[in-house]
């Protein structure tokens, strides 16, 4: 058979699984990528094969090819009736080894030409939002979604996470390859813990974008809010934020002053919420020392305690997986005209739908939609025949408010994961500024609420229309000197709901 006599060695079954391997795997990486460039779609399992599974057949056929040659040669070199030298003979006078030698040598061309482009790919693909987020899509659907959602939708995760150059690469990688066996193995933790251990430095990825010490002055920003009542009231808060402080007054520094300034402090717990101690090295080289009173830890615990300097993450902890409540997303909803402010309660009802434990997002979604409809056809029936319309594309609003921000798969809601930015669901800014830590000469780190932010104005229900301009903020019910006395999370990061406001609750 001419076949037999031209493959030679080469003519047994490892070669033989060798070839078709490597010729089924070339053409199924050719095919792949043209699909992929043709239309443009990415999909995470897809690139897995082209650029990990078929690149990884094409290499084990392209070894089993000379493996089983070098078998049949060694096997026939034993045997007593052949002469078989230990090394080949290289002739290019005989017609048949240089025809080998040209096969060999464009065979190998383009061995390299494929994986070469699938390495490039390869490269493309692990470096891609598709890779990080949706090939382990369970474990990393949360981080994902909130991805998708956040101010930093265009940023690719590495920027983020890996940042540029090789040493940081190489770690991401080797990470990779603990939480690749994590999750094929199920070893995972039902909910991840955060902040991520070993995470590259804020100062080496954020501030490639974002320059703290060029903001001097503040930023002005209308918070817009709505009442849990019949009515869903508007309310609105305009404040001017110190980022770069107030110039020409007693609080000129503002709040990206703590990372101008080389700030470190304590933690007990691995949220940095609880902070006992904190430092701040001055600019002529002294630390004046900040202890909490309620907390105070000695001179050994301190000494012995493991010390963070403060960056961008000790605040914007979550920029760019943010999870929110669901009485924030209703406010946004109202704001941008996406849900009908006449369906009364609906920010109330829908809030208190969003926040009950479901097994599943199915279970969320159909019972968000049952309990809604049911709720108006039983208490404001008119309405829901009347705006029967509006109503439908409120429930889908919520439903899609759950999604953004509930994964009972991995035991995630929107509060599992605090923000430190701000204070009304979580301490946040409260965890330093408590009024309680102070040195040992007296000073105060001050609860001020001037040092942040200025109140402009206010609308709400309880300040009349004819009012002199609201300069100080007012709670829509009055609570006295909690206000300041108690932290806003206190109250508010339960339910993820607003103060009633002195409505009497919705219709049951």
């Amino acid at each position: 058979m001419a076949l037999r006599k031209y493959a030679g060695y080469a003519w047994n079954l490892i070669s033989l699984v060798g070839m078709i391997l490597a010729v089924t795997a070339t053409g199924l990486i050719i095919g792949f990528l043209s699909y992929e460039g043709i239309t443009g779609v990415e999909k995470p399992y897809l690139g897995l094969m082209t650029y990990f599974l078929f690149p990884g057949m094409l290499i084990v056929g392209l070894i089993l090819v000379p493996l089983g040659a070098y078998i049949v040669r060694e096997k026939r070199r034993r045997h007593p009736d052949e002469e078989i030298p230990p090394f080949p003979r290289v002739d290019f006078n005989d017609a048949h080894k240089r025809h080998l030698f040209l096969f060999f040598v464009i065979a190998s061309i383009g061995f390299v030409l494929v994986v070469s482009v699938a390495s490039l790919k390869g490269y493309e693909f692990t470096e891609s939002t598709t890779f990080c987020g949706e090939l382990c899509h369970v474990v990393m659907e949360p981080e994902h979604v909130a991805w998708a959602n956040s101010p930093h939708a265009k940023v690719k995760c590495v920027e983020c996470h890996v940042g540029p150059g090789a040493a940081w690469y190489v770690k991401a990688k080797i990470s990779g390859m603990r939480q690749l066996y994590a999750v094929a193995f199920h070893t995972y933790p039902e909910t991840i813990e955060t902040p991520i251990d070993n995470l590259r430095p804020a100062r080496d990825t954020c501030e490639h974008c974002h320059w703290p010490e060029k903001f001097y002055a503040g930023r002005q920003k209308v918070f817009y809010h709505y009442a849990p009542n019949e009515e869903n009231t508007p309310r609105e808060i305009n404040m001017l934020i110190n980022i770069g402080g107030t110039p020409k007054s007693e609080h000129h520094r503002g709040i990206h002053w703590h990372i101008g300034q080389e700030v470190s402090y304590i933690a007990l717990d691995r949220q940095r919420s609880s902070i006992p101690y904190i430092a701040v090295k001055e600019k002529d080289g002294t630390v004046t020392e900040y202890m909490d009173t309620e907390k105070p830890l000695s001179k050994e615990d301190v000494a012995k305690a493991q010390k963070r300097v403060m960056d961008c993450l000790d605040c914007h902890n979550r920029p760019a997986h943010v999870y929110r409540s669901p009485g924030v997303e209703m406010d946004e909803a109202f704001a941008s005209k996406r849900i009908d402010l006449g369906l009364p309660y609906l920010k109330k009802t829908a809030v208190e739908v969003l926040t009950r434990p479901y097994k599943n997002k199915e279970e969320a979604k159909a019972t968000i939609a049952k309990e809604l409809s049911e709720y108006y056809n039983k208490n404001y029936p008119q309405v829901a025949k009347a705006k029967a319309k509006e109503l439908a594309h409120a429930v889908t609003v919520v439903q899609d408010i759950y999604n953004r921000n509930f994964f009972p798969a991995m035991k995630i809601t929107w509060n599992t994961y605090p923000n430190h930015i701000g204070h009304f669901y979580t301490p946040g800014c409260f965890r330093c500024h408590d009024g309680k830590h102070k040195t040992a000469a007296g000073k105060v780190i001050s609860k001020d609420c001037n040092m942040c932010h200025t109140v402009l104005g206010q609308k709400q229900e309880n300040i009349p229309a004819t009012s002199a301009p609201v300069k100080q903020f007012v709670h829509p019910v009055d609570i006295g000197d909690e206000l300041y006395k108690a932290n806003c999370s206190d109250c508010h990061a339960a339910g993820g709901q607003d103060v009633p406001g002195g409505e009497k609750h919705a219709k049951k």
